[in-house]
């Protein structure tokens, strides 16, 4: 039982389901008062992230507005099974999502007719793909979203986007010969080897793990090769359901030009722009601004009994 600090209390279990061949972990949160079964919202993170890393936070505030949430970590990532560890497929956290999905509806205990996609950066733009190709979500919300594989590669430094391919390409040639990954850090340091080098990545993507939680700052870097030509965008102008597009007008990550673009050519998107870093809105004043936008549209279009 959880007490969100207003006097709302919520249910919190562990749960899983399979995509693949492994286990997906997940956070299931029930609102304890609710008379009919709620909608449910389906969460998950970014670029190498974990559900640890402040999605309770998020989380807790959706259930405290009466909706149930299914928070839940890739495989390979945070408590999911999958081996190698570490290794972070397009293809396969896509097919977690469709997973994640027909959980959530497999519950009774939730309204299996009214889900929600909730994501942010990199799977911000997964939950605009997941949306698109499933048809039948309520909603969709895409925080500070990946929206634009070329665009966030060009804002890379050109000697970290140089190294980060060797990289790669050193990794795929493990993967061909069956030797482990060659790893590469998600946030580094300006001019360092990582997919991630913006000077407000390091202080701003790494405090958000807990203290103490064992976190790996790097992954498989054979997706250096995939992330250039991905483009989420594109989904985000097809997609027919109500959906929130939350972004940042200082992104260094994932950038507001081509997030605004898209969005601007779906009448089903309402944006919302913030002045805040990619990473600002996980906290402080940024998070309370985002998540009360977030509330306000979800009761508009996705209501509570």
């Amino acid at each position: 039982m959880i007490d969100d600090g207003v006097g709302m209390l919520m249910a919190r279990s562990d749960v899983w389901f399979v995509s693949g061949n492994a286990r997906c972990a997940a956070w299931l949160y029930l609102p304890e008062d609710a008379s009919t079964p709620p909608p449910v919202i389906v969460m998950a993170h970014g670029l190498g992230a974990v559900r640890h890393m402040r999605l309770e936070a998020f989380a807790e505030r959706f259930t405290a507005a009466g909706y149930a949430c299914l928070v839940f970590d890739y495989r390979h990532f945070g408590d999911s099974a999958g081996r190698p560890r570490q290794l972070l497929s397009i293809r396969r956290q896509l097919d977690d999502w469709a997973a994640a999905i027909a959980y959530a509806r497999s519950l009774d205990v939730v309204d299996a007719g009214r889900v929600v996609l909730w994501g942010t950066s990199f799977g911000g733009g997964h939950v605009m793909v997941a949306g698109e190709r499933d048809g039948a979500v309520s909603a969709v919300i895409a925080q500070c979203p990946f929206t634009s594989g070329p665009s966030s590669t060009l804002a890379m430094e050109p000697l970290s986007a140089i190294k980060v391919t060797g990289r790669a390409l050193a990794d795929v040639a493990a993967m061909v010969t069956r030797r482990a990954p060659v790893m590469v850090a998600l946030a580094g340091d300006p001019g360092s080897t990582a997919l991630m080098t913006a000077p407000d990545v390091v202080p701003g993507y790494l405090p958000l793990v807990p203290d103490g939680y064992p976190f790996t700052n790097a992954v498989a870097a054979r997706v250096g090769l995939s992330i250039p030509l991905h483009i989420p965008g594109r989904a985000l102008r097809r997609l027919t359901c109500p959906t929130l597009v939350c972004a940042c007008d200082g992104d260094t990550v994932a950038p507001v030009k081509a997030t605004v673009k898209y969005a601007s050519q779906n009448p089903n998107v309402r944006l919302r722009r913030y002045d805040e870093g990619h990473f600002d809105i996980y906290v402080g004043n940024g998070f309370e601004q985002v998540i009360t936008d977030q509330i306000a549209f979800l009761r508009d279009v996705v209501r509570v009994s």
